[in-house]
């Protein structure tokens, strides 16, 4: 079983930048789709980005496309989000995840093989 390990959270003001980084360990990362999450207080979970395996694909919600980006450096076993132009309405607790497959429950169902511990991000107005 996978393990992951997230870290970069913090308060940042509105139109500042953030990077998240989650790194993989127990299984092979280059092996794994990586996924970033997040959840507001009081909210459900809501995909933010993926990345295939190859990081030849990538997914983002609309309300963070063309301000965040998903990448993965397979020589650190670590999957990155960086978030630029930060919005009041992108605090939340972010949780990246992995999973064998890119399309699938992990995406659609929040069933993911592994998830992180979630790190805090506060955007202030």
């Amino acid at each position: 079983q996978a393990q992951l390990v997230e870290s970069g959270g913090g308060l940042v003001q509105a139109g500042g930048s953030l990077k998240l980084s989650c790194i993989v360990s127990g299984r092979t990362f280059s092996s794994y789709a990586m996924y970033w999450f997040r959840q507001a207080p009081g909210q459900g979970r809501e995909l933010v980005a993926a990345i295939h395996w190859s990081g030849g694909n990538t997914d983002y919600a609309q309300s963070v496309k063309g301000r965040f980006s998903i990448s993965r450096d397979n020589a650190k076993n670590t999957a990155y989000l960086q978030m630029n132009s930060l919005k009041p309405e992108d605090t939340a607790v972010y949780y990246c995840a992995a999973d064998r497959y890119y399309s699938g429950s992990c995406r659609s169902r929040y069933e993911c093989d592994a998830w992180g511990q979630g790190t805090q991000v506060t955007v202030s107005s």
